[in-house]
């Protein structure tokens, strides 16, 4: 019903928060302030009683004002201003501009990790839970010191369906199950475990869901309506939110696109149905926040809600608590006073958000809590440092080497030849802060021991056509004994909010490349970006002698760089997606979000693509020469009958007790995290130089629905340092029955009988075949979808909508 003209103008909302000045106090005084005798200070009790009680002291117009990412906070209670929207992705970022920086001094700088595209070239989750653990504990100093918030942005875990996608560098793999597993590690180091008394921060998953689209062929991600099968959401773009939901993470990220009709914030199935029922995400200390500016796009351009205010009630509704920007604070008194929103539904919203805040001590002694402790010491520290540096040289992947690598510089002269040889920021990539120091390949050469000398030329980057300076970089090139051309893509060529339209090395690059090859010296290239180019031309010269990829390796990368080559450490990391010809982008388009092949779709991700790739999935290359075996020993009763040969499982057998198993980690399905078996492996160096060795092990099969995957990750273990001559027992973690099961057309996992087979390594090391015998069984039934929307068709309203960066300007009143 609608609200009396007086009830609106009493939910006047007041003036939008302001960023605190660097150095307040940006938490509530429990101790004597206005809250000190209120419920919500009383720590004996539940984070959902307390926050009920907090809300309860709010007047309707203060309720309102505390929906946005920049909330005012209420003077007369004591509780201060607060921003919700801070980065994290891989450093404390200044995207927002929440995280406030100094020009020098202490909180001037913070660590800068390898950019996530590199993570996910190690295989390593104990690395990126340690990252995760490094980010959270700068990210609390920093707020202890008034100069952050305490909810972050991050992670990103949106598989890469398409290697178009600009944002390619933030996430990890085109693997789902993979991709999981980095959601998992890195919420449990940013939020310290699955359950803290208090958590380090809050992480965010984002962007649910299928968002991985830009602005290509005329679809911008504002707009972009992705029509999606039950099967694909289940099977692939939802896995990942599992996998954040059962790591207890504090938030999701709805994002600007629609799917099948329903823009992803106004989408109650997806948030309400599936991540809060099905995946039994149901704390009310957690939350949901928009992307910056969605909750407006389900007005325009989505045209989905008929007004501003039915746009802002209809997310709220569906489980948006809080909106990153003013849409929700502007346009919900409207829909209150309209009556499409209620009191319940307003006071829900601001429970899970003050939930959320005291899970993370914000009104609490600070005494009793180390984690307020953390400042400026706690920021960079030398074990930081080192974690920094080790994650660079663990996501080097070696794709090419005819023995020249690794190479002696010994009184050697060197050519560092490329755009990326002296390349500073560009080691960050994207969502970066100030760093406390970059280490450019160029300044980590000009250290090596003994080397002869260093000629360093600029070349063209992957953006630039001309042949301008090509004699200079000859001459330079000719000056040398050795040439390290170190080069591919930069931000200016994958970025947010565009996409790529080329697979491409550029052609100026491939003919300076190709130039410097026939000088007949040593040639290595090193390839550096986030998305992947289709490296045939290099992999094909013979006068190239090796070819690394190096992402975007942070503040120590350049140092990390020329360790691998020079062999003070050994390459071990490995492709996390597919390498497509570049031809591949003719055969389908962005826009087509199917994952199996059909007439007009080659299918995507290794377990779908019908084509020859360039390199596969899991591809990487060693120093050493590496032997796997099954360990004599077994780890469970299963894997001893795996390892005797030609075993056979009863379906059913294998399903009764599963209730009764006891997780370490939080499950949204009991059957689906059913342990089948675990396999033991000895992995052997059997060359001299020391290296880390990537476990693979994947299942394939012929059972289930068609098309069937070629194959699919099902467990994977980094063992590290494996010396020449030695061994290392690794026991790969456990597949479950929900990794042996496949999709159906309806969402539903199921565990079929029929023939499997289990294989370490991309080029099979071991094989291991047995059967599933008995009657199919249902693992997961996933809910049952809302009937598809009509695609809206609609055009951009320009006068509507803010067509610039984050942070729109205030929507006028409707």
């Amino acid at each position: 019903m609608m609200r009396t003209t007086l009830a609106l103008a009493s939910l006047a909302v007041v003036a939008m928060a302001q960023k605190p000045a660097p150095g307040t106090d940006t938490f509530p005084d429990c101790k004597n302030g206005p809250l000190h005798n209120t419920s919500v200070c009383n720590m004996d009790l539940d984070p959902t009683t307390r926050a009920q009680a907090l809300v309860n002291l709010m007047t309707a117009a203060e309720k309102f004002n505390q929906t946005g990412n920049n909330s005012p906070g209420v003077a007369r209670l004591g509780l201060p201003p607060i921003t919700y929207w801070n980065e994290i992705l891989h450093g404390l970022a200044t995207n927002g501009g929440a995280i406030q920086f100094n020009a020098t001094g202490n909180f001037s700088y913070s660590s800068s990790f390898p950019h996530i595209v590199n993570l996910g070239y190690t295989f390593d989750d104990e690395l990126m839970t340690a990252v995760g653990n490094a980010l959270s504990q700068e990210g609390r100093a920093f707020s202890n010191a008034g100069r952050a918030g305490l909810t972050f942005f991050s992670p990103n875990v949106n598989p890469i369906r398409d290697p178009r996608w600009g944002r390619r560098l933030e996430v990890v793999s085109e693997d789902a199950f993979y991709t999981g597993n980095y959601a998992k590690a890195m919420v449990s180091g940013l939020q310290g475990g699955v359950s803290p008394k208090y958590k380090r921060v809050v992480a965010t998953c984002k962007h649910v869901f299928g968002y991985d689209q830009e602005n290509n062929a005329g679809n911008w991600r504002y707009q972009f309506d992705a029509n999606i099968s039950t099967q694909d959401t289940a099977e692939y773009f939802m896995t990942p939110f599992r996998a954040c939901a059962e790591a207890n993470v504090g938030a999701f990220m709805c994002s600007y696109n629609a799917v099948n009709g329903v823009p992803s914030c106004a989408n109650s199935y997806i948030l309400d149905d599936v991540i809060r029922g099905h995946f039994n995400w149901t704390n009310e200390d957690q939350m949901v926040f928009s992307d910056c500016d969605a909750i407006q796009n389900v007005y325009s351009p989505h045209l989905y809600s008929p007004t501003r205010p039915a746009a802002a009630a209809d997310a709220l509704k569906a489980g948006v608590d809080n909106n990153c920007g003013e849409y929700y604070q502007v346009h919900l008194p409207e829909a209150y006073a309209q009556g499409l929103i209620s009191d319940k539904d307003i006071d829900t919203t601001l429970v899970r958000t003050y939930g959320t805040l005291i899970r993370l001590g914000y009104f609490d002694d600070p005494d009793a809590q180390p984690l307020r402790q953390l400042g400026w010491s706690d920021v960079n520290t030398p074990d930081t440092q080192l974690l920094a540096y080790q994650a660079a040289v663990k996501s080097i992947a070696m794709l090419k080497n005819d023995g020249t690598a690794p190479v002696d510089l010994k009184g050697k002269q060197v050519a560092l030849i490329g755009s990326w040889a002296n390349a500073t920021a560009l080691l960050q990539g994207n969502y970066f802060g100030p760093p406390p120091f970059l280490i450019s390949p160029l300044a980590a050469a000009m250290n090596v021991s003994g080397i002869g000398g260093v000629h360093y030329a600029n070349g063209p980057n992957q953006g630039n056509p001309t042949t301008s300076g090509l004699g200079k970089t000859i001459k330079t090139a000719n000056m040398s004994d050795i040439i390290i051309y170190i080069d591919g893509l930069d931000p200016s060529d994958e970025t947010e909010e565009y996409d790529r339209n080329t697979l491409s090395w550029t052609g100026y690059q491939l003919d300076l490349i190709g130039n410097l090859a026939e000088l007949g010296k040593p040639m290595i290239v090193v390839r550096m970006g986030g998305g992947q180019l289709d490296d045939s031309p290099l992999l094909k010269n013979p006068n190239i002698s090796a070819l690394f990829t190096a992402g975007y390796p942070g503040q120590s990368g350049g140092q990390a760089i020329i360790d691998v080559l020079t062999g003070v450490a050994a390459p071990a990391g490995r492709l996390p997606e597919t390498q497509y010809p570049s031809s591949y982008l003719n055969t389908v388009r962005m826009s087509d979000m199917s994952l199996r092949p059909s007439e007009t779709n080659p299918g995507r991700t290794y377990r779908w693509y019908t084509g020859e790739p360039i390199l596969p999935f899991g591809y990487g290359l060693h120093y050493t020469n590496f032997s796997v075996a099954v360990a004599p020993q077994a780890a469970d009763a299963a894997s001893s009958k795996l390892v005797a040969g030609g075993a056979s499982f009863a379906i059913q057998d294998l399903v009764k007790d599963c209730d009764k198993v006891q997780h370490t980690t939080l499950v949204t399905n009991e059957l689906l995290a059913c342990p089948f078996t675990s396999l033991p492996l000895n992995i052997t160096n059997t060359g001299k130089v020391m290296s880390d060795y990537v476990a693979l092990q994947f299942v394939a099969g012929d059972y289930g629905p068609k098309p069937r995957p070629k194959k699919s990750l099902v467990a994977y273990g980094r063992a590290h340092n494996i010396t020449g001559g030695s061994s290392a027992a690794v026991n790969l973690p456990a597949v479950t029955l929900g990794n042996l099961g496949r999709v159906d057309e309806n969402g539903n996992t199921i565990l079929y009988p029929g023939q499997y087979s289990f294989m370490v390594d991309i080029e099979p090391r071991v094989t291991i075949n047995f059967t599933l015998t008995g009657d199919a069984v249902t693992l997961d039934r996933w809910p049952t979808p809302p009937p598809v929307g009509k695609p809206s068709g609609v055009e951009f309203i320009d006068k509507d909508y803010f067509l610039g960066e984050y942070g729109s300007i205030r929507a006028q009143p409707s």
